[in-house]
């Protein structure tokens, strides 16, 4: 009896240090603090892994360095598990196993003992940056996160219309350098598909300068394609920005705490 209260108490103080629900303090809990610590050290890592000079005669420390990260995800993987049920909102073990975050821990522990055991290249090097995704599990940055998926969803129709109506000026103003600078540059507007690469640039006011029309005409319409291209970006900003401050609001009217977080997080 004294060891399962011994246990359960154990398994209290580590959900509260685990789970930024439950973590009363302001910001991130002091353990969440050092495993992000760690998550970032592991995505040095991986970046580093990507530069040949660097890799070449280290492998080995490379090695031991991801299986020390994947052991200590490995702990943390099972506390987690372990001490998840402390949440009311969580009715079982296995709603926590299968939620996208800790499928995303399941992932990166897996891809990093498999380089261990030297089963991976590069692109399973690259893998690992999923750890970028834990960290916002480990403060309240969900919330947010949240009030940006809730903006998102709220406003489909009106970001599908506008991405259609983007597209529509896309193939348009392609269409048209096309016929004005098709014969004159064959090489950058030869061809529609080619023109397109062009409109792409211009209308999202990128504009690499690797193509651009050289006639009066053209350069009207590439005038007229950037302005446009201003105005279709603006439209979706407008919509997503509208959309997340009415989710921000109903978030405050439906939880009391939620005020005092959002105002640190944002």
């Amino acid at each position: 009896m004294h060891d399962h209260s011994f246990l359960h108490k154990l398994r209290s103080s580590l959900a509260h240090q685990l789970d930024p629900v439950l973590y009363s303090g302001r910001g991130m809990s002091p353990l969440n603090i050092a495993i992000a610590l760690v998550i970032l050290a592991g995505i040095l890592l991986a970046i580093i892994q990507t530069e040949p000079h660097i890799r070449q005669g280290h492998e080995h420390w490379f090695r031991y360095t991801e299986l020390a990260l994947g052991s200590l995800f490995l702990l943390e993987y099972l506390a987690r598990l372990w001490t998840c049920i402390e949440n009311d909102s969580i009715k079982s073990r296995w709603q926590h196993f299968f939620s996208f975050f800790a499928m995303a821990d399941l992932l990166a522990i897996v891809v990093a003992f498999s380089l261990y055991m030297g089963n991976g290249g590069v692109i399973l090097r690259l893998v690992l940056l999923i750890r970028v995704v834990r960290l916002a599990r480990l403060g309240r940055f969900s919330t947010a996160l949240e009030c940006i998926a809730v903006a998102i969803r709220s406003r489909t129709y009106e970001l599908l219309v506008s991405g259609i109506f983007g597209v529509i000026v896309l193939l348009f103003a392609a269409t048209c350098l096309y016929l004005v600078e098709g014969d004159i540059q064959p090489e950058a507007f030869g061809s529609i598909p080619r023109a397109t690469w062009w409109a792409v640039a211009t209308l999202t006011t990128v504009g690499y300068g690797d193509v651009y029309p050289i006639t009066l005409l053209g350069r009207i319409l590439a005038g007229i394609t950037a302005v446009t291209g201003i105005c279709m970006i603006a439209v979706p900003t407008g919509i997503l920005a509208s959309a997340f401050s009415d989710a921000i609001k109903e978030a405050k009217e439906k939880h009391r705490r939620l005020p005092k977080v959002l105002d640190r997080e944002i």
